[in-house]
């Protein structure tokens, strides 16, 4: 499963500690929580990208069959590692389990819908691989293509976008998404400590405390109406302002 399939990209330039893509190999840390219905497919695509990985998923004590199935899945050798939380921890608590156990030069979430494309991979790994960068962040909002939907939700993102850059003097365009590649080391030895959704600004307050190189590529999205499952609120972008401000002047 990915074990033996190479990173195929371009040939990379020689810069500042590159990766070797013959030898490089990939964490994939998907959390999960009542996804019974999108669980196989987003697996599925996620094996089927050639790049060597590990497929780490952390089950956030789902109620609606998905860890049952997680654990045929697992047994049917489509997951690598699969940990089972005890009780519902959040999202940010699961992505943090999964980064103590990864092993990988490079992580990324991978979310259990099917809003983010692994088809996107290669072009997030490439400043990575290039040696150009310790993180690289996939940007919804960079004319890749996208689902039409929620205006209010891309005016929240924007706004949330554009405090955190305030307080970490970054330049995003797309704070809030899930596509992070980050270097495997330098992931491993963040103090990350959020449980919820506060996981996206905090990690990108820690990653601009430690003055990493951070680059940003578009990517494809197709985001979920709330009848198909999408999770986040607007409570969670009231929360979302909060974080930004206890991780980037006080945490």
């Amino acid at each position: 499963m990915g074990t033996d399939a190479r990173l195929t990209l371009a040939s990379i330039p020689r810069a500042l500690t590159p990766l070797d893509p013959a030898s490089m190999r990939l964490s994939v840390l998907i959390p999960v929580y009542n996804e019974r219905n999108t669980i196989e497919t987003i697996l599925d695509r996620v094996n089927g990208v050639p790049i060597a990985k590990e497929i780490v998923c952390v089950d956030d004590y789902s109620t609606d069959g998905t860890r049952e199935r997680l654990i045929e899945l697992h047994s049917a050798g489509l997951i690598d590692r699969l940990i089972l939380q005890p009780r519902n921890g959040g999202k940010g608590k699961a992505i943090r389990t999964a980064i103590a156990v990864s092993t990988g030069d490079v992580i990324i979430v991978q979310d259990a819908d099917l809003e983010y494309d692994p088809q996107d991979w290669p072009v997030l790994l490439q400043p990575i691989v290039d040696g150009k960068a310790d993180a690289c962040f996939g940007s919804r909002f960079l004319g890749g293509p996208h689902r039409v939907l929620y205006y209010w939700h891309s005016v929240g993102n924007t706004l949330l976008t554009r405090v955190s850059n305030m307080l970490t003097n970054l330049n995003l365009t797309d704070m809030e998404t899930c596509y992070k590649a980050i270097r495997g080391d330098t992931a491993r030895s963040l103090q990350l400590t959020s449980d919820r959704f506060g996981f996206e600004p905090e990690i990108t307050a820690r990653l601009a405390k430690r003055d990493a190189r951070i680059y940003e590529v578009p990517i494809s999205y197709a985001g979920r109406t709330y009848a198909e499952g999408k999770k986040i609120n607007w409570k969670d972008g009231i929360a979302a302002f909060w974080h930004i401000l206890k991780f980037n002047l006080w945490g």
